[in-house]
């Protein structure tokens, strides 16, 4: 069975990349000496700081598992993705909500980044598939759980390589 691509940015990789590192470089030592130090408390059928460093250790682990498999079945977005003038990963938009006349930035990003506070919607998601691949002036109808939404592309703003 073929492993699932996890569509992610520079941005996204490189997050990814950090919490790697500082979760195998400094988290693990953190963990190993708490439990080094619940196992000089002895008996460890009733040593509820063992239990919980083991745990802590297990969580760890798991998670450093699941980032090592997203980046090696990452799939970072080029420049060939890019098609200049419509909206694609990456992208930062400006969306005016029709019925309320309101502005908001967001970036369309792959679902492993999606962070809605951080105005960053997931391509899965229901704006997000409405607006990829169109183009600045588009006018967009999503159907959402509050019901149909309509918004305008005003502007796709391009990113400065640096």
């Amino acid at each position: 069975m073929a492993q699932q691509q996890f569509i992610l940015t520079e941005e996204g990789l490189k997050k990814y990349e950090e919490e790697l590192e500082f979760l195998t470089t400094v988290k693990r030592k953190e963990i190993s000496e708490k439990i080094k130090v619940a196992l000089s408390f002895g008996d460890l059928s009733e040593n509820s700081e063992y239990d919980e460093a083991k745990n802590d250790q297990a969580k760890l682990e798991a998670r450093i598992a699941e980032i090592e498999v997203m980046l090696k079945n990452a799939k970072l977005v080029s420049d060939e993705d890019k098609k200049v003038g419509t909206v694609h990963i990456g992208s930062r938009v400006i969306l005016q909500d029709i019925e309320y006349k309101e502005n908001m930035e967001v970036m369309l990003v792959g679902s492993r980044e999606a962070n809605p506070d951080e105005g960053k919607l997931s391509d899965e998601s229901p704006i997000g598939r409405a607006i990829i691949g169109k183009k600045q002036g588009a006018k967009v109808e999503v159907d959402a759980p509050a019901g149909k939404l309509q918004f305008k592309i005003v502007k796709i703003i391009t990113e400065e390589k640096k």
